[in-house]
């Protein structure tokens, strides 16, 4: 599970790298006071999507370090370590862990048939990649609508 966490999380740095690049380099190609809306639009959504993944990405960065220490086998591991919290008994019956993708959390499974999730991974990671996702989405489906020119307008009632 720890080398499929840091796989994802060498493919989310890339990809962060390819999306900022396309963002910036869309802009740049065309000047930044030519770009015309479409252009603004595809840059904007290549960019909150970068940000999306980037934040995601931490997210798997938090659960691999989760997923580190719960396979730690040393002095004082039982109960896991990212499974603990202050006062909270499920944590003496912990046998296992997964870490779940969608949404992003490290999920601790008791012996008794239960989970629940840790705080290692914070929930607001989760709400902020669905938010910029779904701004990168709009901004992309806005750019991708095709727009009647004046001229394709003016000719239209004639």
């Amino acid at each position: 599970m720890v080398y499929l966490l840091l796989l994802l999380i060498v493919i989310g740095a890339i990809a962060v790298c390819g999306f900022v690049g396309y963002g910036f380099g869309s802009l740049g190609r065309a000047g930044l006071g030519r770009p015309g809306r479409q252009g603004w639009l595809r840059s904007i959504a290549a960019l909150l999507f970068a940000f999306a993944v980037a934040v995601y990405t931490w997210g798997l960065l938090c659960a691999a370090g989760a997923a580190l220490g719960a396979e730690d086998h040393g002095a004082g591991s039982s109960p896991m370590l990212p499974c603990r919290s202050a006062g909270d008994e499920r944590a003496m019956h912990v046998v296992d862990y997964t870490v779940q993708f969608a949404p992003l959390r490290f999920v601790c499974e008791t012996n008794t048939g239960g989970d629940y999730a840790s705080d290692d991974v914070p929930l607001y990671l989760n709400l902020i990649v669905l938010g910029s996702g779904l701004a990168a989405g709009a901004c992309a489906a806005a750019a991708t609508t095709s727009l009647k020119r004046p001229a394709e307008a003016g000719s239209a009632g004639q």
